[in-house]
């Protein structure tokens, strides 16, 4: 499996606060020397999962290196609609956001006379239904072109038939404007070659302007339109005068807006939460890190994560919950109040699990 690096596809209509928003996620923190991947190509940036647990650890294990877990951010060229049939971006467009595991959506929900709109009348569910006919637009020319191929192929192997019914389901739904993500019961095993853009979950990041972030029925009615999908609310203006501060300031200034936590924050939480990933963690002299992994890895599955041959080669798994790591004040004291277990090939991993894996190779 190898290691997992979340990435996160960033679309929307010119001038919807997108760049501004991806600057400050992206910009917020410079990246350690460690990441020799952080420039990989233009409209990418590499981000660090912010995770308080790990400069605890490395404080008790005397750790050299902290490495967090990752969010890669692809910031798609603003979006308009005919991209789907354009030539250049259009097509680039898609295939950048192809390789994401998530799609966010901004979608401008203040007015601001200074801004221009493309159109006049600034209308949060007109611009959703601007995007969402791109991407499904995109899926199904994906579909049509894939369509009479596999036909001829199910003419020689009739095992194919059921997978041609749902190229054929897929097919009608997206010619009726809809997109994949309203649709669960279609069998997405048949159809993941595809990479069908409307199959990845999708967030909605409402950009607000500070009245908006407390406005709370304002957001009810914006989470209305977008539901069943999750929606964030956030000022990209207020991220971007948080990411020049450090860690009190941020939290002051945040909570001057009624808020707990950045809009980078709640969006990786929440891309964590629709993927259903979760993260443990390993710690020694060398290093400490955090490895992301789908929430329902047994331990050797979380041990393919570092190294293939670690679930090969799988044994067991020495585990101590964050919690009583640090309140034991280390490995050998937690061993002795007896919080450290042992475990087998049949354990479900858990959020806060600090795991040392035996393996042989």
């Amino acid at each position: 499996m190898g290691v997992m690096s979340l990435s996160i596809g960033i679309v929307g209509l010119p001038n919807v606060g997108k760049s501004t928003l991806f600057n400050a996620l992206t910009g917020s923190n410079i990246l350690a020397a460690n990441y020799p991947f952080a420039t990989i190509e233009p409209n990418t940036g590499i981000v660090p999962v912010p995770d308080t647990r790990l400069a605890k650890l490395a404080e008790l294990y005397g750790s050299k290196k902290i490495l967090p877990a990752t969010v890669k951010f692809v910031d798609i060229a603003g979006l308009v609609a005919g991209a789907s049939e354009g030539e250049g971006l259009g097509n680039k467009f898609l295939a950048h956001i192809r390789s994401t595991n998530a799609i966010v959506q901004v979608v401008r929900a203040f007015d601001d006379a200074n801004v221009t709109h493309v159109d006049e009348k600034h209308d949060p569910q007109k611009d959703i239904d601007v995007i969402n006919t791109e991407l499904v637009l995109a899926d199904l020319q994906t579909v049509a072109n894939r369509l009479p191929k596999f036909e001829k192929e199910v003419r020689s192997d009739a095992k194919l038939t059921p997978i041609l019914d749902t190229y054929k389901q897929v097919n009608t739904i997206l010619n009726d404007g809809d997109p994949l993500w309203n649709h669960p019961e279609i069998d997405r095993e048949h159809i993941a070659d595809l990479h069908l853009l409307t199959t990845k979950p999708i967030i909605y990041l409402f950009n607000m302007d500070e009245a908006g972030l407390s406005n709370k029925d304002r957001q009810s009615e914006l989470q209305k339109i977008v539901s069943p999908s999750q929606a964030l609310f956030v000022c990209a203006k207020l991220e971007s005068e948080l990411k020049d501060l450090d860690d009190s300031d941020a939290t002051e200034l945040l909570q001057s807006y009624g808020q707990d936590e950045s809009g980078l924050l709640q969006l990786i939480h929440a891309a964590y939460d629709t993927l259903g990933l979760q993260s443990y963690l390993t710690a020694g002299e060398q290093e400490v890190r955090a490895w992301t992994i789908p929430k329902d890895s047994t331990a050797p599955q979380a041990a393919g994560v570092i190294h293939g041959d670690f679930e090969r080669g799988f044994i067991a798994a020495e585990i101590v919950s964050y919690q009583d790591l640090v309140a034991s004040g280390s490995m050998v004291a937690a061993k002795a109040n007896g919080k450290v277990r042992t475990e087998g090939k049949t354990y479900s991993m858990q959020r806060d699990d600090v795991v040392d894996f035996r393996f042989n190779v």
